[in-house]
């Protein structure tokens, strides 16, 4: 057991899922796993393990934001050893390159987030980049599946409702959409020598102000679970 969560030694796979919400990762595990035991209610962060295609694998809720995922992430490579670690999420669109309900994998996580300069000091600004070999083998199973993906940079927000952030500069840099919590999940698993990525469904859209429906959202998330999921298990 760690301090978040109660799992018991070996009650958790070597390959997880991590969702924000935990209501997501029972959805997961539900719709998606054979055979799936709860393994963690504490704060009620769900945390599951199943099979998939005949492999083991595990799901867990991480909370919302930097804070929270990097204590979920260090508790889960440090304690449990899991070496392989996806974030399923949504994101906010900042590119018109990318419509609701597309999938993004991304390739990078710019950040605005202390976690960097507490790390490295102020001479160093940290890189987070996602694992190539996880990235090609998404890209590749979204491929065959004729899921539409686009790959690239994010920015991690240390902030929901931030009025400073210059979003027009990000998106002449070539940031492509937004969310809270890879860049932690990116540089722990530098730390811990763990094989991260991040994959994201597309929900609403800054320039546009489009939002997904409930139909749109629910069947890019399932797309993103998918492809997740086989990434995970080759």
């Amino acid at each position: 057991m760690s301090i978040h969560i109660e799992a018991q030694a070996g009650a958790i796979a070597d390959r997880i899922l991590l969702p924000g919400d935990p209501l997501r990762a029972k959805y997961i595990a539900e719709n998606f796993l054979e055979d799936a035991v709860c393994y963690n209610t504490v704060r009620n962060i769900f945390g599951y393990t199943g099979m998939y295609r005949g492999e083991r694998i595990s799901v867990q809720g991480t909370g919302m934001g930097i804070p929270s995922i990097s204590i979920y992430a260090t508790e889960l490579m440090r304690d449990y050893g899991v070496r392989t670690l996806i974030r399923v999420g949504t994101c906010g669109a900042m590119n018109r390159e990318l419509d609701i309900g597309d999938v993004l994998i991304a390739q990078g996580a710019t950040t605005d987030s202390s976690l960097i300069r507490n790390i490295f000091g102020a001479s160093i600004n940290y890189a987070p980049l996602g694992d190539f070999g996880l990235l090609c083998k998404a890209y590749t199973a979204a491929g065959a599946r004729r899921i539409p993906v686009k790959v690239g940079n994010i920015i991690s927000v240390d902030r929901f409702y931030d009025d400073e952030i210059d979003n027009d500069k990000l998106r002449e840099y070539g940031i492509l959409a937004v969310e809270m919590e890879t860049a932690a999940l990116y540089t722990l698993g530098a730390k811990y020598g763990a094989k991260c990525l991040g994959i994201f469904t597309v929900s609403d859209h800054l320039l546009t102000g489009a939002r997904a429906s409930a139909e749109a959202r629910q069947t890019g998330f399932n797309d993103m679970v998918t492809v997740a999921l086989e990434t995970a298990i080759q």
